[in-house]
């Protein structure tokens, strides 16, 4: 702390904002890799649960804060030489630090359209077309199988038809679901 004691008053200003901002940005990134932003009770934003709001991004947080902080601190060291005039040097900071946290917001908001739910539910596969595995009775005497796709994942389930029997390797088309079981149509 004694180096920093020499510098002059602004550009040590910036030093007390850039290193502990800097040891912050660090602890979170290995939370976040480590996947402390999971449920395990330590999120690695410290203040993303802050007054119970469940927003998927959220204005005022420890996070970014701390990316305001960064972009602003290490703007101000690293051009202090080169801007002499101090309020130009703290404008320029500033905007650097707003241009930081709009870059994290760009950032979050790309990455959210990433985020797709893959949950497979029976009613998706409605009115979709699939290939009959093991040949379907008629008349719903039995039960036979198809191979369907939803969400690019191939799924063998149990169907039924109310017409005539279906061999392997055809196409049908799901036109009902009752008790989990898909009720199918022939593709003529």
């Amino acid at each position: 702390m004694e180096a920093l004691e020499s510098l002059e008053p602004l550009l040590r200003a910036f030093w007390f904002v850039a290193i502990p901002t800097s040891l912050i940005f660090i602890v979170q990134t290995v939370l976040t890799f480590m996947g402390g932003h999971s449920s395990d009770g330590m999120p690695a934003d410290l203040g993303s649960h802050a007054g119970g709001a469940d927003a998927p991004f959220q204005l005022f947080s420890l996070r970014n804060l701390v990316n305001f902080l960064l972009g602003f601190s290490w703007t101000g060291i690293s051009f202090y030489s080169t801007i002499s005039n101090g309020p130009l040097l703290i404008a320029l900071s500033f905007g650097v630090g707003i241009l930081f946290f709009y870059l994290f917001f760009i950032i979050i908001i790309q990455l959210q359209k990433l985020a797709e739910n893959n949950t497979f539910k029976f009613s998706s596969t409605l009115h979709k077309t699939a290939e009959v595995y093991l040949t379907i009775p008629e008349n719903k005497r039995g039960k036979g199988k198809v191979m369907i796709s939803v969400n690019g994942a191939f799924h063998e389930l149990e169907a039924m038809t109310e017409r005539d029997k279906i061999q392997s390797g055809s196409l049908v088309k799901v036109v009902r679901i009752e008790d989990n079981v898909l009720i199918v149509e022939s593709i003529q």
